[in-house]
């Protein structure tokens, strides 16, 4: 069974490798209802598509790779109402999702390391005006909600506020979030040797196993596919071994259910937040209207 669309196959055939991300979710039928109760009136189905976000920058306006505040916040407040409650990369991959029953899970990627995605005051405090402030400030009225996603980031940025990387990376521990790999400097990957790629992937590898993350997946730059798929599955650097659980791409659809997901883990779909064709803000109306087969937990 292929979840991949007719649009994204056509792509595909046209520029391997090269899709950029276009789509916009929604769940359908959902509602909150009492605790113990299934959060939607979906029929469990644990062969329909999973929802994975990507998001780079935030900001006071929206532009291609920039989602604003508002719409942040709106986004929030869209998966929650619709059944969705988030998991992260290697839950989903690992087929072991913390979710209630009728409830769909959403993936929440960053990419970029973009300082709006994550800041800090001079004491340490969450600023509330950047992402991970406002899904926090979110989570605390929606408990079953939290900051739980999957944060593919770059070694040498990381939000900037070097002196607080750790601080940050352990509330993002507590919290259940994660951290992967987007490779070390953010290079077209088709445009590397085997070599060069292997140490974009072991450097970053390395970075993320001495802060707790040692089976990392792998956000393409760019939605660029390397020259060999093959490394993904098992490369050396520096002597040592690594492979990444599973890659994403940016291609504007849903991904797989996870066991089918765990069998083919390293080209899964992903729709980016923002406006336009297949974006999130497009996808959203569809799954009000019930259009596409969403995984429902039972």
């Amino acid at each position: 069974m292929t979840l991949v669309s007719p649009f994204v196959r056509a792509v595909a055939a046209l520029a391997p490798g090269l899709l950029l991300c276009a789509a916009f979710a929604d769940l359908t039928a959902g509602s909150r209802v009492h605790a113990g109760a299934r959060i939607t009136t979906r029929k469990a189905d644990t062969k329909g598509g999973v929802l994975i976000v990507m998001y780079h920058n935030f900001g006071s306006a929206e532009n291609r790779y920039t989602r604003s505040y508002r719409h942040f916040r709106e986004d929030l407040e869209n998966f929650y109402s619709l059944g969705f409650r988030p998991v992260t990369m290697s839950q989903y991959l690992a087929n072991r999702m913390p979710l209630p029953p009728g409830a769909s899970p959403v993936v929440i990627t960053m990419d970029d390391s973009a300082p709006t995605q994550f800041a800090v005051d001079r004491k340490g405090r969450i600023d509330p005006h950047c992402a991970v402030g406002m899904w926090r400030a979110f989570a605390k009225t929606h408990p079953d909600f939290p900051v739980r996603g999957t944060f593919y980031v770059l070694p040498p940025i990381m939000w900037d506020q070097h002196a607080w990387r750790h601080h940050k990376v352990r509330l993002l521990k507590t919290w259940g979030s994660e951290l992967a790999c987007h490779t070390w400097s953010h290079r077209a990957l088709r445009y590397q040797s085997d070599d060069s790629a292997a140490r974009e992937y072991g450097r970053s590898s390395e970075f993320l196993k001495g802060l707790g993350f040692p089976q990392p997946s792998l956000a393409f730059p760019y939605g660029i596919y390397p020259r060999h798929m093959a490394l993904l599955k098992g490369f050396k650097w520096k002597g040592k071994k690594y492979k990444f659980t599973g890659a994403v791409t940016c291609n504007p659809d849903l991904a797989p259910y996870p066991s089918f997901a765990s069998k083919h883990p390293y080209e899964l779909n992903r729709i980016e937040a923002r406006r336009g064709y297949l974006a999130l803000d497009y996808w959203m109306p569809e799954f009000k209207r019930n259009l596409h087969r969403l995984y429902v937990m039972p």
